[in-house]
Order: C-alpha cells, then sequence, then structure tokens
C-alpha cells in the first residue's frame, strides 16, 4: 500500500527545515554540502551493489549491529550502512571503514524518507536486503523496499509503551509499516505484544531477547587501557566515567560531586558526553567549578591533579570504561530521557549506576534490577552517592559484578539466532 498523500506533502514542506538542522549541526560547508547530498541526492556512486544494507539510527544502534555486521564483511558480503545521525556514521566509520574491509564497506547517511529519493536509492544501490536496527520505522522505506522486492527485516526490535503510543496516533500509517516488514525479531515479549497491537501479523514476529548481551570489548581497547593506566600512573587513583551524558546530567552530578573531588585527590571523573557538539559546553561547566579538567582531543593526560578528564573523542567509550572502578550511564537523569546501554560497562565488570528514566532499556534493566546487579538512583544527589559507595566498599561492588555477569550469560545467545533468521534470506 502506498504511503498517503498527506505524509509526503507534509515532508516537502519541512524538507528546508530539515536543511536548516544539517546546516546547524555541520563541522563546515564542507560536511554540511557531503550531508545534503546524501540526504538529498545526487547519490554517492555504490562501492557494491547488492549489498547486505544495514540502518542503526546513532551510536548505540550502530554498536548493537556492530558483531551481525563484523560477521557479514568476515564472510566477503558486501555491506551497505546507513545512520541518521552524524554520530551514528563516526562510528559506523570508525568500526569497519578500514584495510581489512576495504572495497566490502560503505557507509552513508539515510535518505530522507521522500518517496522519490528513496525509490532512487533503491535503484542506485540495489541492496539484497535491508535490516533496521531496533526501532527505526520509515513508511516510504518499508513501502519502497516491498516495492523493489528487498527483504526488510527489524532486528533487535524493541518499542516502548511511549513509542507505542506515538505510533498509535497514525494507526493506518503505522499498520501499513508493520505489514511491509518481512520478519521482526524483538527483544522481548512486552515489544512483540506492543507490534501486534499496532498491526503487525501474527506470523511477521519471533522473539530472540538483545544482541546487546552477546557484546565483548574489543582486545585492542582492552590493551589501550592497560597501556594508559601504566603510562598515566592511575594505580592510585578511583575512577567514575559518566558516559553519554545529556545536558544538564553533567552539571547536577558534577556539583553533588565537587565536595569528594575537593576532598579526595585520587578521586576522578572521565566524563563522556553524548553529543560532540556539546564537548566545549562540558568543559566549561567543569572549568566553572574550579575543577582541574584535561582533554583527550588536545592529547592531554591524566595529571595526578587531574579531577575531571573530558573524553571529547569518538568511539573510545569502551576504553574509558576500562579504566573505570564505577560508572554512570547518561541519558537517564534527564527527562524524558530514556538511557543508554548500560550492557557495554556491566560487560566489562563496573559497577553501574542510572537514573530514572530508563525506558529505551526497560526489559534489560528490569532483570538486572531483579538479580540486584544494578543500581537506580532518582536523581543525581542519589546516584552521586551510590557512585562514590561502589568506589568505597569494594564488597558492594564485587556483589554488583557477580550478579551482572550471571545475567549476561543467562541472556546470550540471541547473536547467532538472528544471524540464523538472516541467513534465511540472503
Amino acid at each position: 500500500m502506498a504511503t498517503p498523500f498527506w505524509y509526503n506533502a507534509a515532508l516537502l514542506l519541512i524538507k528546508p527545515l530539515y536543511k536548516w538542522r544539517i546546516k546547524k549541526r555541520a563541522l563546515d560547508i564542507q560536511h554540511y554540502q557531503t550531508e545534503c547530498l546524501e540526504r538529498f541526492g545526487p547519490f554517492q556512486p555504490p562501492t557494491n551493489l547488492n549489498a547486505i544494507w544495514f540502518h542503526a539510527v546513532s551510536v548505540g544502534e550502530t554498536n548493537a549491529a556492530q558483531p551481525l555486521i563484523q560477521h557479514y564483511l568476515d564472510l566477503g558480503h558486501p555491506v551497505l550502512v546507513t545512520n541518521t545521525t552524524k554520530t551514528g556514521q563516526t562510528r559506523a566509520k570508525a568500526l569497519f571503514l578500514i584495510a581489512q574491509y576495504q572495497g566490502l564497506f560503505q557507509a552513508v547517511y539515510l535518505p530522507a524518507d521522500l518517496k522519490s529519493l528513496v525509490s532512487a536509492f533503491f535503484q542506485r544501490y540495489q541492496p539484497r536486503l535491508l535490516a533496521l536496527v531496533e526501532t527505526e520505522l520509515w513508511p516510504n522505506l518499508i513501502d519502497q523496499a516491498k516495492q523493489y522486492q528487498v527483504p526488510c527485516l527489524l532486528l533487535n526490535a524493541r518499542l516502548s509503551e511511549k513509542s507505542a503510543h506515538s505510533y498509535a496516533k497514525v494507526p493506518a500509517l503505522t499498520k501499513a509499516m508493520l505489514q511491509g516488514v518481512s520478519l521482526l525479531l524483538a527483544q522481548d515479549q512486552a515489544s512483540l505484544n506492543r507490534f501486534r497491537a499496532l498491526g503487525l501479523s501474527q506470523n511477521q514476529g519471533k522473539v530472540l531477547g538483545s544482541i546487546k548481551f552477546d557484546i565483548q570489548a574489543p582486545d585492542s581497547f582492552v590493551q589501550q587501557a592497560e597501556q594508559l593506566f601504566q603510562q598515566w600512573d592511575l594505580s592510585q587513583r578511583k575512577i567514575i566515567s559518566i558516559a553519554s551524558t545529556h545536558e544538564p546530567e553533567e552539571q547536577k552530578l558534577l556539583t553533588d560531586l565537587l565536595p569528594y573531588l575537593q576532598q579526595h585527590p585520587e578521586y576522578l571523573c572521565i566524563i563522556a558526553p553524548r553529543h560532540p557538539e556539546r564537548f566545549d559546553e562540558v568543559f566549561a561547566i567543569a572549568s566553572a567549578l574550579g575543577l582541574v579538567t584535561h582533554r583527550r582531543s588536545l592529547g592531554q593526560a591524566i595529571q595526578p591533579k587531574t579531577q575531571v578528564y573530558l573524553a571529547d573523542s569518538m568511539g573510545e567509550l569502551w576504553l574509558w570504561y576500562a579504566l573505570s572502578q564505577v560508572s554512570f550511564v547518561g541519558g537517564s537523569l534527564n527527562s524524558p530521557g530514556g538511557g543508554h546501554n548500560i550492557l557495554e560497562p556491566l560487560a566489562m565488570h563496573v559497577p553501574t549506576v542510572i537514573g530514572p528514566h530508563y525506558f529505551n532499556f526497560q526489559s534489560i534493566v528490569d532483570e538486572l534490577l531483579a538479580a540486584d546487579a544494578i543500581q537506580i538512583g532518582q536523581d543525581a544527589t542519589e546516584v552521586a552517592q551510590q557512585l562514590l559507595a561502589c568506589l568505597e566498599d569494594p564488597v558492594l561492588s564485587h556483589r554488583l559484578n557477580q550478579a551482572a555477569l550471571q545475567v549476561l550469560s543467562a541472556n546470550r545467545g540471541s547473536l547467532q539466532q538472528h544471524l540464523n533468521a538472516i541467513d534465511q534470506y540472503l
């Protein structure tokens, strides 16, 4: 069923606003022009036709898809990755635009969901299969996949109550999208039930769990962390990583941690904001509080008097978790929030604290909570106290780590089931 006239008309009307937003966040005119070409055409020449096409919105989805993408690249399959955000694309290129996969891998922005653009994209790239990661539903994208007879799979799918409520406001559009999906592999039964309530057919979906539980830290980051631990002489430091943060999480947490950082020279906060355009802002926040702050982007080391280390780089989050004794994962204190991937620090055996807004990871957090494997603070003050408790109480940290390890181990295996399902369409 073709997408409705009103949807395409609305997209045409907001096209100038879309371009304005791209220009506003672009690093320079060259980046702006490149992104506009990839969003609105003419599109880049394809590195390969008949590639396996993965669409991952941003960093979290790209990280989730990493083992799937790597699997097919290692087998020699050409892979095309599209992203919606700049941070997502930067992450994809950092992972796969390497000599090992030269000639097999390509990463571009997803075109705007105008029917003519999406159709032109399919004609140009001629993908073999379209794999959407988590919850990224675009009406024309799914409709044109069906028109060009390209199987469309929704992988590692999740749907919160809030998102389901939003989709339910446009029932005809949502039902048509879901019926255009060849197969939906849900993280949990609650998500699958919500998709079915919105129009997914009974035989289109199954629950395979989350591939994020199969996550493993790359050896390169573990080795690099060991080297930096020695080079920067961190053996006497007690390190908190504050990761994937949004405004105003850094301000709130640093304010609550300030007296402890002043009283305990061994304490150190590594802060990795979610969005690169906020790096300077977060540096200004730490400096205004009088905290001795150094920056990764300037090549500065953690020094004996460093109180805050701003991890203003992309693709190094594993490194900062590997150096930490406890972590806070952001997007969970701010409202509406939703949270980010808590399984990365847990996979590194780092006790983890989050705020109360974690609906993006509801089922995962619920399971961890039931096992007493994670801590949740209701506000910044409580989160700060929990972080400090983990720093100072090795028994508490060990208990949290052991409980998290059991949950991770019990849930592994979804990755292979996803690969088996994808292979049926190749």
